[in-house]
């Protein structure tokens, strides 16, 4: 039987040594950031154009604003309309897919990485990469941390500061450390803006006459 490699075993989510080889990965990742990490948020098609050379694909819209920082950046997939603000953290040791219209607040991190618990075997120098997917039209909150192997549903937001540990499912606003969910989100929550707050009249005009009313 051939022996794998170490590249072979991370992107199969076993066990694997970060070893030259995948370290020359990482440092392409690194001189791709430079360029994205230079630029300022109002370099709008400039920071679309380097953050399409970070990810692994993008449509081309997508706009992740300064600073960024990643593993590979090419282990990460987005789909239209992706969003990340200032600080965005995503260690994609394994792959991340993300839908269309997801929208990172600032220092939103993704940890696809992690380690052995016993200390023995961490020592050893063996880590590991377990895929996270997240749906469309999901919005996380600020300073939340999307933890190895979770999924996300579509039409979710996930409240500041929450910490997922576990799968969310579609439909429904979900908070707290673990993340949970608090409640679906239904018909009533249309012209809802903050708390009680509704969008006011000409702005929800304008909505529906963009097509977004529903």
């Amino acid at each position: 039987m051939t022996k794998m490699s170490q590249i072979e075993r991370r992107d199969r989510q076993l066990a694997y040594i970060a070893n030259d080889e995948v370290m020359a990965e990482v440092r392409v990742c690194h001189e791709r950031l430079y360029r994205l990490n230079s630029l300022g948020r109002a370099d709008l098609k400039e920071l679309q154009e380097a953050t399409q050379a970070v990810l692994g694909s993008s449509p081309g819209d997508a706009i992740i604003c300064p600073p960024f920082h990643a593993d590979y950046g090419s282990h990460t997939h987005v789909g239209k309309k992706f969003f990340a603000n200032y600080n965005c953290t995503i260690l994609d040791v394994a792959k991340v897919t993300i839908g269309d219209n997801v929208m990172f607040a600032p220092n939103v991190a993704i940890y696809t990485a992690g380690h052995p618990v016993h200390p023995y075997s961490r020592n050893s120098g063996y880590e590991y990469g377990k895929e996270v997917a997240i749906g469309s039209n999901v919005w996380v909150g600020g300073s939340s941390v999307i933890c190895p192997g979770v999924t996300i549903g579509s039409n979710v937001v996930i409240g500041a500061g929450s910490v997922v540990t576990h799968d969310i499912p579609d439909w429904c606003v979900a908070a707290g450390n673990p993340c949970r969910v608090l409640r679906p989100i239904t018909d009533a929550d249309r012209r809802k803006l903050f708390h009680d707050e509704e969008i006011d009249d000409a702005a929800w005009e304008d909505i529906v006459q963009r097509g977004f009313g529903g």
